[in-house]
């Protein structure tokens, strides 16, 4: 539709205005839901609200509500976000709404006035996509043993990722399931067979952190090209400190580590999702260079919805 193609148009250079490292606005899909309003002004503006279950043995029930509906908002250059998400709520007085079930949004970090219209609805901020360009970094002094994880450490290296999955299950998104542990096994333990980049941080021959990490392509036709600007990115899906060694500097000597050899690997910079309720992340992360630019607003369950 044309008129779709304006409000996207618009978006981006609105996004463009907020954040010069936001890429383009997304097409919206294809099979989700259309939902319109109009503003006082008489302009319009729409959104696509996709829904989607996930199985229960789907690792992505780990940082997920079973059931998500997620609005993608063309609101472009107005401040239609209020009348969107009132749209939006009517359209879930349709729905039938269990209690594992989430409203999500995805939504440049740097738009305020859009922040409010959400927190007027009831979204909360969980987590928050933070970018970190390539730059020299500082050296530190190393006070322990950091090396690339083999499956022989699979044990190690799940539970240093179960520990970090249940402290964050307080103050994010996640959620410690019953079968956590099993899918967390499965999981890496196929990266481990990849020889994917993940690190351990070893003191006196004990494992007692984990970074687990990836590489990412941003291209056209992508995924990671609707969040990321173009290029080979590294992403930090997981750090993570015994209880007992956090509050010592391992976390920040693991990290650069890290940081050092995703940039061997010819990253133009990393981004990872941190919560910004947690007291320990929040602080962390921007220590450590990264910036939030994008921010997932959830209600949960769907029916919190206001």
């Amino acid at each position: 539709m044309t008129s779709a193609r304006g409000l996207v148009a618009a978006q981006s250079a609105r996004f463009a205005s907020l954040d010069p490292l936001l890429p383009p606005a997304a097409e919206p899909p294809a099979d989700g839901h259309v939902i319109t309003a109009a503003l006082a002004d008489g302009t319009r503006v729409a959104g696509v609200v996709s829904h989607q279950c996930f199985e229960p043995r789907s690792t992505t029930r780990l940082w997920s509500a079973a059931e998500v509906w997620e609005l993608m908002p063309l609101v472009g250059t107005t401040q239609g976000m209020d009348a969107l998400l009132m749209r939006w709520r009517q359209l879930l007085d349709t729905q039938e709404i269990g209690e594992d079930t989430a409203c999500v949004v995805h939504w440049p970090s740097r738009d305020t006035r859009a922040a409010r219209a959400f927190l007027d609805h009831g979204l909360v901020p969980l987590s928050v996509l933070g970018i970190r360009l390539r730059t020299p970094q500082q050296q530190l002094p190393r006070t322990l043993t950091i090396r690339r994880a083999t499956p022989h450490d699979l044990e190690s290296v799940l539970e240093l990722s179960l520990a970090e999955l249940e402290y964050s299950s307080f103050v994010g998104s996640t959620i410690v399931r019953p079968e956590a542990a099993a899918l967390k096994r499965r999981a890496l333990a196929d990266r481990l067979a990849k020889a994917s980049p993940i690190w351990l941080a070893e003191r006196d021959g004990i494992a007692v952190a984990l970074a687990e990490c990836a590489i990412v392509s941003s291209e056209p036709g992508t995924s990671a090209a609707a969040r990321l600007p173009r290029g080979r990115w590294g992403y930090v899906n997981c750090v993570s400190v015994l209880p007992g060694a956090r509050g010592t500097g391992i976390g920040q000597q693991l990290v650069a580590h890290a940081h050092q050899e995703l940039h061997r690997m010819g990253t133009v910079g990393t981004y990872l999702y941190y919560n910004p309720p947690n007291p320990l992340s929040s602080v962390f992360w921007p220590r450590q260079g990264y910036r939030p630019l994008w921010t997932v607003w959830e209600v949960r369950p769907a029916s919190a919805l206001r």
